[in-house]
């Protein structure tokens, strides 16, 4: 399934923006009373990490080019610990839009026109006219919605974080306060596989990352972290706004 790439795209570019902040060491991180603006750039980017495993829901949007082929896109989901999302991804310059939507047990991609144009050459416009608008929905179990749900899930990109917390891979150096959407943060930037990432750190509350730049070796993107620990949108489309996974490709394997 074609949709199946697109959800994978939109789960890389997260999962870019979680592995830029993750701190070379897991020693000792300063105290929450500690002035964060007068702190080395690793204690910075270890508070940073911490703070982001912490939250159990958040708003995230990535725009750009991260590279290694991948042409501009926008992903724009809201994700937490329980697997729930809602939003969508915008693959740019008419390529298409697919809106994704999970709660629960269940999953409900939209692709629109310019989609079916694009990505599905070949049958595209025989889907397109089954689903007339409306969404197609599956099982969260269904193996060829496996990527949107891991996309959709905030627990693999926190875990990703932690899996990589251990890796001594670059020194962060630490910039001027700025303010980054009304917010006062403090940089601290390091240089990775050829690439330029720097994460923007709030400089009050809980300190979590609120931007994070991929600059260099064929990539120009940001990813804008916010409504923290806000619950996701519970709306899903109605019985009638919807057609099974099944009508268009199939009874595939049901299990991933």
């Amino acid at each position: 399934m074609t949709g199946q790439r697109i959800a994978t795209r939109a789960a890389a570019c997260a999962a870019v923006a979680l592995l830029a902040v993750t701190g070379g060491t897991v020693g000792t991180v300063a105290q929450a009373d500690d002035d964060i603006e007068s702190l080395p750039a690793q204690q910075i980017a270890d508070r940073s990490r911490d703070a982001l495993l912490d939250v159990g829901s958040l708003q995230l949007r990535a725009r750009g080019d991260l590279g290694k082929d991948r042409s501009p896109m926008t992903v724009d989901l809201g994700l937490d610990r329980s697997g729930n999302c809602a939003g969508g991804v915008d693959l740019g310059e008419g390529k298409g839009k697919v809106e994704i939507i999970k709660h629960g047990d269940s999953v409900w991609v939209k692709p629109d026109a310019d989609f079916w144009e694009n990505q599905v050459p070949v049958g595209g416009s025989t889907f397109e006219s089954v689903l007339a608008g409306r969404y197609l929905k599956g099982s969260a179990s269904d193996s060829r919605l496996r990527p949107v749900v891991d996309a959709c899930d905030l627990d693999t990109f926190q875990k990703l974080v932690s899996d990589n917390a251990d890796s001594n891979a670059g020194t962060f150096t630490k910039g001027k306060v700025t303010t980054v959407d009304g917010v006062r943060t403090v940089p601290v930037t390091r240089t990775l596989h050829g690439q330029e990432l720097t994460a923007y750190v709030d400089t009050g509350g809980e300190n979590r990352p609120v931007r994070i730049t991929v600059r260099g070796d064929g990539a120009d993107a940001v990813v804008d972290f916010s409504a923290f620990d806000k619950p996701v949108p519970t709306a899903t489309p109605s019985a009638d706004d919807t057609v099974d996974v099944s009508a268009v490709l199939g009874r595939g394997p049901a299990q991933s």
